[in-house]
């Protein structure tokens, strides 16, 4: 038996292990909630983003091989490559950034209808800048990302995740 187990409530040792209502002196006080949405708020946006690294190094791989491999058109190169990083996105931020398992099929529909909102502003920045002003489809490309991350971010938090 604890020695707190022989206090009355609310006179712990400061250990914080008694079962009395106060924890005792020394022991934090609980943090305030808009504290806690805030610091989860920013470690989903900071999971988000790794996540979306990966989805990036996927989504050029895939881009470069593609296209400068095998030759493909960038436009249906970048559709592809897209598709293959908002896929692992998705099961990524399911399974670590929202930790959400359920409704996935409606999800995984509503993550991908998100990221299409990438491949269509891709799609015309790679028009504009690639095809328009000349400049290397793989610089358009990675330019592009920065953009379509952040924007995405705040759909699939409200939407697709919410």
């Amino acid at each position: 038996m604890a020695t707190d187990d022989l206090m009355p409530a609310g006179t712990g040792t400061g250990t914080g292990t008694g079962t009395g209502t106060d924890p005792g002196p020394g022991t934090p006080a609980p943090a305030r909630p808009e504290a806690h949405g805030r610091a989860r708020d920013v470690r989903q946006l900071i999971t988000y983003a790794l996540v979306g690294g990966s989805g990036v190094l996927l989504d050029l791989g895939a881009f470069l091989l593609l296209y400068d491999v095998a030759g493909w058109h960038e436009q249906l190169a970048n559709v592809l490559s897209t598709s293959i990083g908002i896929t692992n996105n998705f099961v990524l931020n399911a399974l670590f950034t929202f930790r959400r398992r359920d409704r996935l099929l409606v999800r995984y529909l509503r993550f991908y209808a998100v990221g299409l909102t990438g491949i269509a502003l891709t799609f015309v920045l790679l028009a504009v800048f690639s095809r328009g002003l000349g400049i290397d489809p793989n610089l358009v490309k990675a330019g592009s990302l920065p953009v379509v991350l952040l924007f995405q971010f705040a759909l699939n938090r409200k939407w697709s995740f919410g």
